[in-house]
């Protein structure tokens, strides 16, 4: 068996593992996720790469979740030529149903900004290239197979898998694959996908796995712990006080799936205690309404806590004046609004969406705050918001950041070193192979070598990208 990882690795964004095994005479590949780079012009790059092989010579895909940067060149992949099943669970078919066309509507508004800019010779560079339009959009979510957690499924003679809840976002697995290749012993495959945090708000805790030959670990917060959910809500409690005594607005970017409805949680909550009064809330993201909508249908897939705070809200519903933001007319509507207001938005890395125009809009006043709740992958708008530059470029114009910015990762949907060390301690005999992946070089190598010394693991490897190894 080998493993070519085609992202996600020495990296974040990307995640994309292609895997050969030979069985009953013959080679069988298949993709666990197919996601898209994100962050600057090298990553428009690399989206439009072949596969090593053809599409049509692939077997299936195993989804791990519907996160772009693991479902968002599925629709480009079916209309290269692969025509079989992709599997993942109910909650990601549904999420996929939201975040896929929604992939294609931006990338077509992309280009067409920027051919208007360039008839108006406003436009310098490249022009943005179209990935798949919404028709491959529809066309690869009839090749979905959704399924539940727990269930195996036996997608050719040889090989099963199975999903298990990696608490990461709703619908969000851990894949376990078996493979009985021809004059060899059968051997366990764990792609980790995303890994949660452990006792986060809207998700339960990431399932543990007792045995695997070979494990693909992410690392995306490999080299640094989190901050505790008390000390961030202590920090999220001093922002939004601080600023609405100076009169400003909370801008809040946020990935529409997931980091929007944790935020929203983590706020009704926080009222629900008394450590925050009343609050004014916009969430301007169609998106982030439709993803909304979906976890209160999934609400038996939410931890406990939250199921209470949500109870406690349809009680109280005047507690938070909850607003879902549907037109763009609304949206900019926004913009009048010079205090008092909390407005999340997509994207989460800023580099598109509404909250663009939000940022253009509220940098360039010191009473206003910047929340960052995720994370920024480099070359990204909100990266550059996190490392305190003094002026970004937006909308061909320099917009001062005068407002403050401020990162709280204890709101991470990935565990941090700690976390990721306690999922591997499930394993109960060391595996075979360790790859880690989906992490910058930094927080990938620094991930590897606390295997090494923490857990007494050999064999921990991070792969370099486009390379192949035995398995």
């Amino acid at each position: 068996m080998k493993i070519q990882f085609l992202g996600a690795a020495g990296e974040v964004t990307g995640s994309r593992h292609l895997v050969e095994a030979n069985i009953a005479g013959r080679a069988h590949h298949f993709l666990v996720d197919y996601g898209m780079f994100q962050g600057g012009r090298e990553a428009s790059d690399k989206n439009l790469e072949l596969l090593p092989i053809a599409p049509q010579d692939l077997d299936f895909v195993i989804l791990t979740h519907a996160h772009i940067d693991h479902s968002g060149l599925l629709p480009r992949l079916c209309a290269q030529g692969f025509a079989g099943p992709i599997y993942c669970t109910k909650a990601s078919h549904a999420l996929l149903k939201i975040l896929l066309p929604d992939s294609a509507h931006l990338q077509l508004a992309d280009l067409e900004r920027a051919e208007r800019k360039a008839k108006l010779g406003k436009w310098h560079g490249e022009m943005p290239v179209v990935l798949y339009s919404r028709q491959e959009v529809e066309s690869a979510l009839t090749q979905i197979v959704p399924i539940d957690y727990g269930k195996w499924i036996e997608p050719l003679p040889g090989m099963q898998f199975t999903f298990h809840n990696a608490g990461h976002i709703l619908g969000s697995a851990i894949a376990e694959i078996h493979i009985q290749e021809d004059g060899v012993k059968k051997k366990s495959c764990v792609f980790s996908g995303d890994i949660g945090m452990k006792g986060k708000v809207l998700m339960p805790d990431p399932e543990l796995i007792s045995q695997a030959d070979v494990v693909v670990v992410e690392s995306t917060y490999g080299d640094r712990l989190h901050r505790t959910l008390s000390d961030t809500e202590d920090e999220l409690v001093q922002v939004i006080s601080d600023t609405m005594k100076a009169q400003g607005n909370v801008i809040i970017p946020a990935f529409a799936v997931g980091r929007t409805q944790e935020i929203l949680f983590l706020l009704i909550d926080l009222v629900r205690r008394g450590r925050l009064p009343h609050l004014s809330v916009w969430v301007d993201s169609p998106m982030a309404t439709a993803a909304t909508q979906l976890t209160e249908h999934f609400f038996n897939q939410l931890d406990h806590q939250t199921q209470a705070t949500m109870d406690w809200f349809k009680r109280h519903p005047s507690a938070i004046d909850l607003r879902f933001i549907a037109d763009v007319e609304e949206s900019k509507a926004l913009n009048k609004i010079k205090g008092g207001a909390i407005i999340i938005s997509a994207s989460g890395m800023c580099d598109a969406g509404r909250i663009v125009h939000h940022l253009a809009n509220n940098l360039p006043r010191a009473q206003n705050a910047i929340v960052i709740t995720g994370f920024q992958a480099y070359g990204s708008l909100g990266r550059r918001l996190v490392d305190k530059v003094q002026k970004v470029r937006l909308f061909g114009e320099d917009v001062p950041v005068r407002a403050s910015v401020h990162t709280i990762g204890g709101l991470s949907a990935h565990a941090d070193q700690a976390g990721l060390l306690d999922w591997l301690r499930g394993f109960k005999e060391t595996p075979s192979k360790i790859f880690v992946v989906h992490g910058e070089p930094e927080a990938a190598s620094v991930l590897a070598q606390c295997i090494r010394e923490d857990l007494g693991w050999g064999n921990v490897m991070v792969p370099e990208r486009l390379h192949s190894y035995d398995c």
